[in-house]
């Protein structure tokens, strides 16, 4: 037999369950057979005192606080019920040493969030449970409502924590896409920007030559006109001189 994985919850030894065959059957009894060969029910239990009723209303409570474990090897069925035994100052010392060293061997975190560590003191809070509920069946209910209430708190904080997580990722994701559309749009602007540069380029570079090509032209123009006024006003002071000879009579 393969024991189940070890607890600090404290357990009895395993028992083994006997399935029932399809073979199996009620024994009939011969119609032949009288009623004195029937078989004799057996005397009635004596009632048990009050302590022996209370010890064993806190072991019914018991089990259900803390239902046995059962697994199944082949086919042979196996059942282990939480121990009813009750608890001394040595047993609380000795789970503290057991509790200390599973953290120790399973390298559990001291902080932040850890599943071994959380796993360890729920067994640990379970055993707490079972020693209490021996001696008040009470106690252990309110303890039990203790322990559901902060499994319910942590799991509700567990729910919280998985959606924000979900909500982050998604946020995550879709800044990923828009990151894409914008690198894409800024490759595109980019591309454009360098095709209008180009553009301003060979447009400055034809501004360039128009504005080299009319001032080459304006000077031209501009030294002729300066001939043609030069030779315009020669003209004009050999007509001049002309006109004034012959304006001006001969002594």
């Amino acid at each position: 037999m393969i024991p189940p994985d070890d607890s600090l919850l404290k357990y009895e030894n395993p028992v083994l369950v006997r399935k029932k065959s399809p073979k199996d059957r009620p024994l009939k009894v011969s119609p032949q057979q009288s009623a004195d060969s029937a078989p004799v029910p057996p005397p009635p239990k004596p009632k048990s005192d009050s302590s022996e009723a209370i010890k064993q209303g806190n072991e019914e409570v018991l089990n259900i606080i803390l239902p046995p474990r059962e697994w199944t090897e082949g086919s042979q069925h196996w059942v282990q019920q939480v121990s009813s035994a009750p608890c001394t100052r040595t047993d609380v010392i000795h789970l503290e040493e057991r509790l200390d060293t599973k953290l120790q061997q399973r390298q559990a975190r001291e902080t932040g969030i850890c599943p071994v560590r959380r796993e360890l003191y729920s067994q640990c809070f379970d055993e707490i449970i079972r020693q209490v509920t021996i001696n008040c069946a009470e106690r252990g209910l309110l303890l039990l409502r203790v322990r559901d209430e902060i499994q319910m708190t942590i799991a509700a904080y567990q729910t919280l924590y998985e959606s924000s997580v979900a909500f982050g990722i998604r946020k995550a994701l879709q800044a990923e896409e828009g990151k894409a559309d914008m690198e894409k749009r800024l490759s595109e602007l980019q591309d454009e920007k360098e095709v209008l540069r180009k553009q301003l380029d060979e447009q400055k570079a034809k501004c360039d030559a128009t504005e080299k090509r009319e001032a080459e032209k304006r000077q031209v123009e501009e030294k002729k006109y300066l001939e043609d006024i030069q030779f315009l006003k020669r003209s004009n002071h050999q007509l001049k001189a002309q006109l004034e000879g012959i304006i001006t009579p001969k002594k």
